[in-house]
């Protein structure tokens, strides 16, 4: 009767062991959750990366793309270019 109870408790302890402990089932679980996340957040990064790569490339090759730049974002003007400024 003693074996058998003995038996039933090391099962039990062996079972937790297995579930919560470390490298268990649910750290398993976790830890595929958590590489899944990180290998969207590579496939984000890599996009990324081809994305700015083009970019590149058209700054240090294309003059249109340069001049688009210039006027866009830095708010340069051409030489002959009428200028319209509203006051507000």
């Amino acid at each position: 009767m003693k074996v058998g109870r003995y038996l039933s408790v090391f099962v039990l302890v062996m079972g937790f062991l297995i579930t919560f402990g470390n490298r268990g089932i649910v750290d398993n679980f976790m830890m595929r959750e958590k590489l899944t996340a990180l290998k969207k957040t590579n496939r984000e990064i890599a996009r990324e990366n081809r994305e700015l790569k083009k970019t590149i490339i058209l700054l240090r090759s294309e003059l249109p793309y340069i001049e688009m730049v210039a006027r866009n974002e830095l708010g340069m003007v051409r030489k002959g270019d009428l200028v319209y400024r509203f006051s507000q």
